[in-house]
């Protein structure tokens, strides 16, 4: 008799429990849901305000710190035909001046960007910006202009360095580009188009990036910034208003920037600098050897357990490897104790080797293990010699 007294309570008392757990389940988990049958969980934010970041709410800071900098380039070739001959007698040209000069010959003009990085008049831009120029002409923010003098330039980094003879220049502060991380804010500031100075902000895509066949030597920061024709030796700067790339080149089909552009980091640039202002070029180790990276492909022929390191597909005859006795086929593995991943990385290691040190290498020989040392020598210049490491 009390348990059927009972029984109402207990069917009202499971009818309320249910309905608190359907309650509980829709609105306490509200990230919970249901897949053929099985619960999958996922995290969602619980704040129903946007989440503010430490990032100003504006970059005039920055860009007035560092625009002042940043300089048009204006280049002049001189393309066509030969002149006559006698043009070159400076009492016939200042008698007859143009009239014997080639009528194919013309003036081809070309735009870039430069930084201005020493109150000495000192500035880099891109070497392709530069390269083959008859006359360079720089124009600064505050309408200044004058005549710029290549002091050297690296062609196989893209890096050139120009001086000007004007008083009172505004130059840039060099950030720590090896401080960079994928996400921070980067402005990209230049001259694309000709249109004038002009700002573009992004982020950092990535670092190191290597292997575009831009450059001979390639270590990039990627960034999404606009970077447009013109805007090349510009200056890529952070939220503070520092250096922290030189402008180089984009990625588009259409000759428009889609959001994948490159920059020469700034640390990279001041070991150019110094190394052009002190020597008149860069000096960089040199082996003479032609090198292949170590495919899937062929780590499976050579019998390797992962594809890593180079082999050595040439070897020039009486250079530094050849005395060495380094042999075509050779894998390696190793320089001077450090891994070798790829053939970007060994010509890196062999450049920064200063010429007349050691360079041990070890790796695959025939099959069996193998070390040897060679001396560096000094790396030719790439307009009369090969590119090989």
């Amino acid at each position: 008799m009390l348990v059927r007294k009972l029984l109402p309570y207990f069917a009202q008392g499971i009818a309320i429990g249910l309905v608190i757990g359907l309650i509980f389940y829709f609105f306490a988990v509200p990230n919970a849901i249901q897949q053929q049958g099985a619960v999958v969980e996922i995290k969602e934010s619980q704040n129903a305000r946007v989440v503010s970041t430490d990032g100003p709410a504006s970059y005039a800071n920055a860009v007035e710190i560092a625009a002042p900098s940043v300089v048009n380039i204006n280049t002049t070739k001189l393309v066509g035909g030969r002149q006559h001959p006698l043009y070159n007698d400076p009492i016939f040209r200042r008698f007859f001046d143009d009239q014997y000069r080639s009528p194919t010959q013309r003036r081809d003009n070309s735009l870039g960007s430069g930084v201005i990085i020493s109150e000495q008049g000192y500035i880099i831009t891109n070497n392709h910006v530069i390269a083959g120029a008859d006359e360079i002409q720089v124009s600064l923010t505050d309408g200044r202009q004058a005549t710029a003098q290549v002091v050297g330039s690296d062609p196989e980094t893209d890096v050139a360095v120009l001086k000007i003879a004007l008083h009172n220049l505004p130059s840039i502060t060099f950030g720590r580009s090896d401080l960079l991380r994928v996400g921070d804010v980067v402005l990209a500031i230049g001259n694309p188009f000709g249109v004038g100075q002009t700002v573009t902000q992004g982020i950092v895509s990535a670092t190191e990036r290597s292997h575009l066949g831009i450059a001979t030597y390639e270590n990039f920061i990627q960034t999404d910034a606009a970077i447009n024709p013109g805007n090349s030796g510009g200056a890529l700067i952070n939220a503070a208003g520092e250096l922290i790339g030189i402008n180089t080149a984009i990625y588009s089909r259409s000759g428009g920037s889609q959001g994948v552009g490159f920059a020469i980091p700034a640390d990279i640039v001041k070991i150019v600098m110094k190394q052009v202002l002190e020597f008149g070029r860069v000096i960089r180790g040199w082996l003479g050897v032609e090198i292949q990276t170590i495919t899937p492909a062929l780590a499976e022929s050579f019998g390797l357990p992962e594809a890593r390191g180079i082999i050595i597909a040439g070897v020039m005859p009486q250079g530094p490897a050849d005395h060495a006795g380094v042999e075509t086929g050779d894998i390696i593995l190793q320089m001077n104790g450090q891994l070798v991943t790829d053939g970007t990385e060994a010509l890196n290691l062999i450049a920064q080797t200063p010429p007349g040190s050691e360079l041990k290498m070890s790796g695959i020989r025939r099959g069996q293990p193998f070390s040897i040392t060679a001396l560096t020598s000094r790396r030719p210049l790439p307009e009369s010699h090969t590119r090989s490491p």
